[in-house]
């Protein structure tokens, strides 16, 4: 046999030997979807039987977060493992809560992704659907670690003509191939892109980002879920995101891909709390540091490494995929600080293994709102929050804020801030290192890094015809 040829078969041996031990991942992850929204997390209305079989078939979590109750700063997070406050990500500029089209702002670049830790190790990498962390071209997934890239750059609302905005794009790599998009056929062709994906990434180890633009309003879905579901257009989306996930799954059946692959699915924020939506049993909704704002429904799934009909009440967030990613997979960690965790101790159920983390903190916007530290949760005495929770606590006034134990308050209503200075105590001190570390407000902390601004930007539109 001529040398080159055995090179070559031996070349493929030991790649295929590389590769054995790596899983593939997959997140489906919603936008705005609440949590109740789900039938394994207590919907009664929204029928969602493929999601239910994920979390039958894998862990669900109870007490998981996004890092922001927002688009922008929660899906930085996702990317690079960190608050959105120290990738710069936090506020997209004075008046807007995230990033809007034809914004000078976006990820920067040192900044390394999950899809860039796990390129590395040889990993074929596609981002479907919502990006939401920039449209300029050196913003898009394409720049930031995606091999491909299909679908919208931002909300599926961002097309105000007063405001500038183009007609709602529709992005193939980064090109605008329909404007506007057509978004009663966006679930249906992401779920499309997605399985090709899978077949044609099916010998070599894969990172599949899909994120839906539902069910973020406007709410669309296909003909075949149009005015089918109990609730409305908003349980029309969800279901066909059911679909969608359901298609997956079995994709991954098909190709013999299930038990190497690692599922997750969940949500970028918690729901606006109109139009369906459900945050039950929670208090607050979406753009709010309550925890129906940022506490969503998180389902992983890993045929024989993770049990099957499982949950998880330690707290974890969307922080720690790009860890617990690289750990599963043997990628390095970027060479940057932090804010999540590797959490495979509690996927794989290890004994006495718990939460990593010493405290959680809420920002919205550009202010530190809360701390969560155990069961204990401190809302800051601040003039301003969303929602107002209390006329009473305002500066100046002497007021300790609101403690509240989540064990037994889930809803947020009872102040316990007198009855525990010890508590108090400690609340002030985590209070004090996140300011002095990732900053609050104007005041920027000690381990705060930078977006990538640009001197000027241009509205994605479609190619001008010659």
């Amino acid at each position: 046999m001529p040398l080159a040829k055995i090179l070559t078969i031996t070349g493929l041996i030991l790649s295929s030997a590389l590769f054995a031990n790596q899983p593939n991942f997959i997140i489906i992850f919603c936008d705005d979807l609440g949590y109740g929204d789900l039938g394994c997390y207590g919907s009664e209305k929204n029928r969602t039987p493929r999601i239910d079989q994920l979390a039958g078939e894998g862990m669900r979590f109870t007490d998981f977060y996004a890092s922001s109750p927002v688009c922008t700063p929660s899906r930085s997070s996702l990317m690079t493992g960190c608050y959105a406050r120290r990738v710069g990500l936090h506020e997209a500029e004075t008046g807007h809560w995230v990033l809007i089209p034809r914004n000078k702002r976006g990820m920067n670049p040192n900044e390394v992704t999950v899809a860039e830790a796990l390129k590395s190790e040889g990993y074929a990498t596609a981002c479907i659907g919502k990006w939401h962390l920039g449209d300029q071209p050196e913003h898009l997934p394409t720049a930031h670690g995606f091999d491909s890239y299909y679908g919208i750059p931002y909300s599926n609302d961002m097309q105000q003509v007063g405001r500038g905005d183009p007609p709602l794009p529709l992005v193939d790599r980064k090109t605008v191939i329909e404007a506007p998009a057509d978004q009663a056929t966006l679930t249906k062709r992401y779920t499309e892109k997605a399985v090709e994906f899978i077949a044609v990434n099916q010998e070599k180890p894969f990172f599949l980002y899909l994120p839906h633009t539902f069910p973020h309003t406007p709410l669309f879905a296909s003909p075949d879920f149009y005015g089918k579901s109990a609730n409305g257009r908003y349980g029309d989306s969800i279901e066909e995101i059911d679909w969608s996930t359901g298609e997956i799954l079995d994709c991954l059946e098909r190709l013999d891909l299930a038990k190497n692959t690692v599922v997750i699915f969940t949500s970028d924020n918690g729901s606006n709390g109109r139009n369906g939506g459900s945050n039950t049993p929670l208090s607050g909704a979406k753009g709010s540091t309550m925890e129906g704002g940022m506490r969503v429904p998180m389902i992983v799934r890993y045929p024989d490494q993770i049990e099957a009909g499982s949950s998880c009440s330690e707290l974890a967030t969307t922080m720690d995929f790009l860890p617990t990613f690289c750990a599963m997979s043997g990628a390095d960690l970027p060479n940057a600080k932090l804010d999540g965790h590797d959490i495979s101790p509690l996927l794989f159920g290890e004994k006495d293994a718990k939460s990593p983390y010493d405290a959680l903190f809420y920002y919205r916007r550009r202010q530190l709102q809360a701390v969560r530290w155990g069961d204990w949760k401190w809302h800051l005495p601040l003039e301003n929050t969303f929602p107002k929770w209390t006329d009473a606590n305002t500066k100046g006034k002497g007021c300790e804020g609101k403690l509240v134990n989540l064990a037994s308050d889930l809803q947020e209503k009872t102040d316990v801030a007198a009855d525990n200075p010890e508590v108090m105590a400690k609340m002030r001190r985590l209070a004090d290192q996140a300011i002095a570390t990732l900053g609050n407000e104007a005041t920027e902390g000690s381990e705060q890094r930078q977006s990538l601004t640009l001197d000027a930007s241009k509205p994605m539109t479609l190619p001008t015809k010659r």
